[in-house]
């Protein structure tokens, strides 16, 4: 093999490593297999299942071309090897020709076999068939899909080749060549591992990846796996009917809000008391309406003159959690090591505060 055939098969490993395997860089360039073709894809908002079964089939066309591409790729880049004139090619060539060929022309019968019966036969109409009524077929449990995944409340998350999605009726994994799907109230989700890494790409902290196994009572429906990032293990677990079990044990790790809000609270609860005199009952927390005000804000950290911090005269109108909130959202997100020692104004009056002026009423 000279320079110039070395550097074109370099070049095309490459090259597939991006088509199968497609890195964020391509992604954000638009070179995808989705948005290349996407006037024959259509929209997945509109049509979710329709989308998939013909990005599915797309993608094992494409894919299953490449052995062959690369056959026709070296009968420019190594004129000398006759590759264009299969009788003169070597034995080897010859061979890999006839594999190249056959697999590509495996994939049309494939393609072909599905799309029979109006895609009855593709494995994502037959995955979801499964939960079809006796009277009903496959088209019915997609029209239910389609029409839930345009609801913007359902739970989204994950690699495009990876992606979990989780709707009021459907937990649903997105692979490179097919559907996983099950129903929610048939499903039971546990937590099975977890993976550390120092860095994420993204946000540049710590992430925490848990693997968890998505499996249901109806013995026709397989399990799959899911990833999921333990940021939005919470977000998860309130989407679901039913509570994750923890097979494993693993202590999964709060955000940095969330570890905030914890500390927050923990400090609040060890600080001086505030007895609420006034006759009147406590009204509901202007932040989220949902639990009555629980917090007065009192300057207790400082002797008078000393410091930024300064004496709110406002009355309880704040519960403890939107208050742990809104201190949190008044900080530098880049340094975190200053959030518990720093001073936010009141979200009512706007005079200063530290955390050891948080008081709950009695």
């Amino acid at each position: 093999m000279d320079r110039s055939d070395a550097t074109f098969t370099l070049a095309y490993i490459v090259f597939t490593i991006c088509v199968v395997f497609t890195p964020n860089e391509f992604r954000s360039a638009g070179l995808t297999i989705e948005n290349i073709f996407s006037e024959w894809l259509g929209s997945e908002d509109i049509g979710f299942i329709q989308y998939h079964i013909k990005r599915t089939t797309l993608t094992v066309l494409i894919h299953s071309s490449l052995p062959l591409g690369y056959y026709i790729g070296m009968c420019i880049a190594a004129p000398e090897e006759n590759l264009m004139y299969i009788h003169l090619a070597s034995q080897g060539w010859q061979l890999y020709f006839g594999l190249s060929m056959a697999f590509q022309l495996l994939s049309f019968a494939l393609v072909f076999h599905w799309s029979k019966n109006e895609w009855a036969n593709h494995p994502v109409s037959k995955t979801i068939g499964i939960f079809a009524l006796p009277q009903s077929s496959w088209r019915a449990v997609a029209s239910s899909i389609n029409t839930e995944f345009r609801r913007i409340e359902k739970f989204a998350t994950g690699p495009p080749d990876a992606r979990v999605i989780i709707t009021d009726t459907w937990v649903i994994k997105v692979t490179i060549y097919r559907l996983f799907v099950t129903l929610q109230q048939d499903a039971h989700l546990t937590v099975i591992h977890s993976k550390q890494h120092d860095l994420s790409p993204d946000s540049r902290t710590p992430v925490q990846i848990l693997t968890l196994t998505v499996a249901s009572i109806n013995p026709r429906v397989k399990s799959f796996d899911i990833g999921l990032n333990s940021a939005e293990y919470a977000e998860l677990c309130e989407k679901l009917r039913s509570p994750v079990r923890n097979a494993a044990n693993v202590v999964v790790h709060l955000t940095l809000s969330e570890l905030f809000l914890e500390t927050f609270k923990s400090q609040v609860e060890m600080n001086q008391v505030y007895r609420y005199t006034s006759g009147q009952e406590l009204e509901p927390c202007i932040g989220c309406m949902q639990v009555s005000a629980n917090i007065k804000l009192t300057r207790l950290c400082q002797g008078d003159g000393d410091g930024e911090c300064q004496q709110c005269y406002c009355r309880p109108m704040w519960c403890l959690l939107c208050m742990g909130k809104w201190f949190a959202s008044r900080q530098d997100q880049t340094r975190p090591e200053t959030w518990l020692s720093s001073t936010v104004p009141c979200p009512t009056c706007r005079t200063k505060f530290c955390i050891l002026d948080v008081c709950l009423v009695e």
